[in-house]
């Protein structure tokens, strides 16, 4: 009861149940499996071993009103899975064209991603999270149920943002926010320890947050003290490489009675 258009490109081993509908402009890699009634339209790409549940649908057009109908793309890294209801759509001709999804995510039943997304590697979107147009998401990412991320908006790798947040603009890699508008609530501590940091790494993060977050002093002189006393640690240095690249956009902050809050969690 499948529909596969002719010039769609299945690779060996791929699954399709019934009432699926994969367009003539779809790739689906080695071993892709969709469950059953699952939309696989325009230029889409899925990637090998990919697993694919009921109700999705990838690949449909951008939800941007200037979008003018050309061909773009939606690319999805191997061994990704995707629950109920997820729906993730192509670029838009008014951007870059693309919308990319990296390997190993897990977007659960109903999240969403908006066009020219660009979503990094170990991924995890929990029920109801949305990204709307243009965010880029970074590797170990992972974004709670019915969290709301604004168009635009950068999340560093490894950040943490918590259920039912309203993500009004960037959050720092390894950067744990929450609330409606998102505030910083510190550092993701348990996700650091997850991928692998040392604790001496994660030490020298929580210092590069105290600094940074000072605010005794402006964002550009913490910046420009942090980039002189964190200058031989990589991991540091990626949340003062992330704001010096902020130009004018908005970024989540501490609120103003936690500002030195930098994830302590009793295990100094």
């Amino acid at each position: 009861m499948a529909v596969v258009e002719s010039g769609a490109r299945l690779g060996a081993g791929v699954r399709i149940g019934p009432f699926c509908h994969v367009s003539a402009d779809a790739v689906l890699g080695d071993n892709v499996e969709l469950v059953s009634h699952v939309s696989v339209l325009g230029a889409t790409d899925i990637g090998e071993g990919c697993k694919v549940f009921p109700q999705a649908v990838l690949g449909a057009a951008p939800q941007n009103l200037k979008h003018r109908g050309t061909r773009t793309t939606l690319t999805i890294g191997r061994n990704t899975t995707i629950r109920e209801g997820v729906t993730m759509h192509v670029g838009s001709d008014t951007n870059h064209g693309a919308t990319s999804v990296g390997e190993n995510g897990y977007f659960m039943a109903y999240s969403h991603v908006a066009h020219d997304c660009i979503i990094g590697n170990n991924v995890t979107l929990a029920n109801g999270a949305m990204l709307a147009g243009h965010c880029e998401i970074g590797d170990n990412v992972v974004i709670g149920g019915l969290t709301a991320v604004h168009q635009f908006a950068r999340i560093g790798n490894n950040a943490f943002l918590s259920g039912c947040s309203a993500i009004p603009g960037d959050v720092i890699p390894f950067g744990f926010a929450r609330g409606n508008l998102a505030k910083l609530r510190g550092l993701n501590v348990i996700g650091m320890r997850r991928s692998g940091m040392s604790k001496s790494d994660i030490q020298l993060v929580r210092q590069a947050y105290r600094t940074i977050f000072d605010r005794s002093r402006t964002m550009a002189e913490n910046l420009e003290i942090a980039r002189r006393d964190f200058a031989g640690s990589p991991v540091a240095m990626s949340l003062v490489e992330f704001l010096s690249k902020r130009g004018t956009r908005y970024f989540v902050t501490p609120p103003l009675d936690d500002a030195g809050d930098d994830g302590t969690d009793g295990d100094d």
